[in-house]
């Protein structure tokens, strides 16, 4: 009996490596095509109504190659993802039923979806919003704008990235409910810590103003709402099917 169990867990353990082999994989070729598409996507960038009035300055050796390193790491994380949460999901399905199986499936694209919803959040409404509120305030005070590459490319990936990340809470809201770990009871019980933890998040990733915490804050207590509402329709749905199936067995 133990030597069954051990060499499941050798066979899961193998399942595991083969797994992390093929995310590391994934990551590694796409990391190369980061580099080698870096330069254009940096151009397209530069390009955009939002650094039209950036001149790329570098007040560094290294500020020019850390962005290209950026740039194409983001590149290679857009690639990776998807079979990163694909892998994810094969290496749990053994222990699915076929119906949560089928059911989890969806999680891979909607999850991808949803961080592409938060990078075009940030980039497209959040970004601009806090550049021209920050540039208003430097104005205001009379100050000389001299922004290089490095400032802009280091403020857009600090926000865009993290705010992509948490547009996935909904989607880990409904797997842990799903798993039964988590219910909309408890998650109403937290609301106010979850407010803390979110707030304390919006003001890391944003720039120490009020009306740029605002603009992340805001999204970020919605998104816990929507979290919110995906767990209490996930969990009434599980105790219909259950009725369902309990119906048909009685009968």
């Amino acid at each position: 009996m133990t030597q069954t169990n051990e060499l499941t867990v050798l066979e899961h353990l193998e399942e595991l490596r083969k797994r992390l082999v093929i995310v590391t994989i994934t990551f590694v070729v796409s990391l190369g095509i980061g580099f080698w598409f870096a330069p254009n996507i940096l151009n397209i960038m530069k390009g955009q109504p939002t650094a039209i009035g950036v001149d790329w300055n570098l007040f560094g050796y290294t500020d020019g190659i850390m962005i290209y390193l950026k740039c194409a790491f983001i590149l290679s994380l857009l690639i990776t993802l998807p079979i990163a949460l694909l892998q994810i999901w094969l290496f749990l399905k053994p222990g699915l039923t076929e119906k949560e199986a089928k059911s989890t499936l969806v999680y891979v694209p909607v999850s991808f979806l949803l961080f592409l919803l938060g990078l075009s959040f940030s980039y497209f409404i959040l970004f601009p919003l806090m550049l021209n509120f920050l540039s208003s305030i430097n104005q205001s005070i009379g100050a000389v704008e001299t922004y290089g590459i490095n400032q802009y490319f280091s403020l857009l990936f600090n926000l865009t990235i993290p705010v992509g990340a948490v547009f996935e809470l909904p989607v880990v809201i409904l797997f842990l409910t799903k798993l039964g770990i988590v219910t909309p009871t408890k998650l109403r019980k937290m609301r106010k810590v979850s407010y803390f933890i979110l707030i304390v998040v919006g003001v890391s990733i944003s720039p120490p103003d009020f009306i740029s915490d605002f603009l992340i804050i805001v999204p970020l207590l919605l998104l816990f709402e929507i979290s919110i509402w995906v767990s209490s329709w996930s969990l009434k749905r599980q105790q219909a099917n259950e009725e369902s199936i309990n119906k048909e067995v009685l009968n």
